[in-house]
């Protein structure tokens, strides 16, 4: 074989190996946005996939049990409220704005369980904050 031939033919190996690593890291990595309606309708092939699901904290749901951060998610559409159990169990510290009684939404990264409770390990959270900025009094010289 010529020495060209050979050389393109190791050349084309690698750069299939290189793009089918990538296209395998990519769709291992990737996760998409779901309402919980969504979850419900996917019943046991949702189970187990990296999923993305966002929605209000229902008040007075946050929990802690040892690392556990458990609330519950809450989607009302078409007049119908559904809830979604979360178990946060993340390496990052939970948001400063992420506490009970305070009205948040929240969106998590990780896997729904067999047991229908979804199983966070990324949490990112917007509360409306109880600080506003006081008004500033006029100026008067006189």
């Amino acid at each position: 074989m010529n020495k060209n031939v050979k050389f393109g033919l190791i050349i084309a190996v690698i750069l299939g190996t290189l793009g089918w690593l990538a296209a395998g890291g990519i769709n291992q990595t990737a996760s998409y946005y779901k309402e919980i309606a969504e979850l419900e309708r996917l019943g046991p092939d949702g189970v187990d996939k990296r999923l993305r699901v966002g929605g209000d904290v229902e008040l007075n749901s946050i929990t802690r049990e040892g690392r556990d951060v458990h609330f519950v998610l809450v989607q009302e559409k078409d007049g119908v409220k559904r809830r979604l159990n979360v178990i946060y169990n993340g390496i990052d510290p939970l948001p400063d704005t992420f506490k009970d009684n305070a009205p948040c939404q929240a969106l998590v990264d990780g896997k729904l369980g067999s047991d229908h409770v979804f199983h966070a390990t990324k949490l990112q959270a917007k509360c409306a904050s109880k600080y506003e900025a006081k008004p500033v009094a006029p100026v008067t010289r006189g």
